[in-house]
């Protein structure tokens, strides 16, 4: 009776679990980083198309992105500095896409306030248009 039940146990466990190879978590990790860098080059661009009159802002919207991404390739190297190779394992791929999409996301609720505004009364929104 031991023997059926585990046996079945084991058949269920194979049945519905799912596993992927690394190089599969690899890719995936990756996949998520590029989507997130798209939305974050939507979001830019479209902050330059509806700002784009007020000169000033875009001067420097403009260098706080080429800043921006100096800092985040400067963070990645912080997390993972240049190492033998192998050093971090077979992840070190798919922990790098992971920071890096992280990274992005960031950004990108960042960026997100010039496009969806702030409450009228904000006496500090600076460039920031209201709702």
């Amino acid at each position: 009776m031991k023997k059926i039940s585990f046996l079945t146990v084991l058949f269920f466990i194979a049945l519905f679990s799912y596993a992927q190879t690394q190089l599969e978590l690899n890719q995936e990790a990756d996949n998520k980083y590029k989507l997130a860098d798209k939305e974050l080059n939507r979001a830019y661009n479209q902050i330059l198309k509806e700002y784009k009159p007020d000169t000033a802002f875009i001067k420097n919207l403009k260098k706080s992105q080429s800043l921006w991404v100096q800092f985040r390739d400067a963070e990645m190297k912080v997390k993972f500095p240049d190492r033998e190779p192998g050093h971090y394992g077979s992840v070190q791929p798919m922990c790098w896409s992971l920071y890096k999409e992280e990274l992005t996301r960031e950004r990108l609720n960042a960026l997100k306030v010039w496009l969806d505004g702030i409450e009228e009364g904000d006496v500090c929104s600076g460039t920031v248009k209201t709702k």
